[in-house]
């Protein structure tokens, strides 16, 4: 279930949204530092993570879930958000290089069926970035902010739904090691915490930061021979039981 739009974009103006917009923001700069020239999307509620490139990438736009609702984003520039069905994104066929997640996959009714629109409208070898609340983080657990109001995700789940979906994981990192607080004085050791928290306790992150690549073909073994799958004939099933297999031919033994 989707949250408000108004609800989301009064917790980024907060302080501890805004701690949070930058904790979360570091690594997904790492993995995209600069995409000058390239159309960018972002999917659920991304603006906040989207800002930086707003100048230097070819196109960016918001698209925002009809369930969750829309507002006028960026703030300071002509409207680049649309309103959309997640399932049935209104964009034609590899339009986007680059496409970012936020509040999206925790949030929608069909996480697969989403990914799969995901994979339609981003371009070949296309990447797209997931943020997700981790299963075993205390963010996923607490009602401070929309992380702990969608579905969490462990890392090997998360990778697997990726997979079936036909992407590569590229890399992937972890974010919000602080305990989810309003206090000032957890907020302002908020840098210590995530240096602490990556190198004593990096699976108990709050956030999943995932970075992906869109595939396009079956990958074939590396000796270049065909794989072939075996189908084995159940010797346990009496002769015209009705089992969709062939009937095998049996030779006749000589007497």
């Amino acid at each position: 279930m989707y949250l408000d739009v108004v609800h989301l974009r009064a917790f980024y103006d907060l302080p501890l949204g805004q701690l949070l917009r930058g904790l979360i923001g570091a690594p997904v700069t790492q993995m995209w530092p600069d995409i000058q020239g390239q159309s960018l999307l972002g999917l659920g509620y991304a603006g906040p993570f989207m800002r930086r490139y707003y100048g230097s990438a070819e196109r960016v736009i918001s698209a925002m879930p009809a369930p969750q609702g829309a507002i006028h984003w960026p703030r300071e520039h002509a409207n680049s958000c649309a309103l959309v069905e997640d399932e049935a994104l209104p964009f034609s066929d590899a339009t986007f290089d680059r496409i970012m997640l936020v509040h999206a996959l925790d949030h929608c009714s069909d996480p697969s069926a989403m990914l799969r629109e995901v994979w339609r409208v981003l371009a070949p070898g296309g990447r797209v970035i997931v943020v997700v609340p981790n299963r075993r983080g205390l963010w996923a657990r607490s009602e401070l902010s929309p992380f702990g109001y969608g579905r969490p995700y462990s890392g090997s789940q998360l990778k697997e739904l990726m997979k079936n979906c036909q992407f590569n994981v590229l890399s992937d990192s972890e974010a919000l090691f602080m305990p989810p607080s309003r206090a000032v004085s957890i907020q302002r050791t908020a840098r210590t915490w995530e240096n602490l928290g990556r190198r004593f306790w990096p699976a108990f992150a709050g956030i999943l930061i995932l970075e992906a690549e869109k595939l396009v073909f079956r990958s074939l073994p590396v000796d270049g021979k065909k794989s072939r799958l075996r189908v084995l004939r159940p010797v346990f099933i009496p002769d015209g039981a009705a089992t969709g297999l062939k009937p095998v031919r049996r030779e006749r033994s000589e007497q």
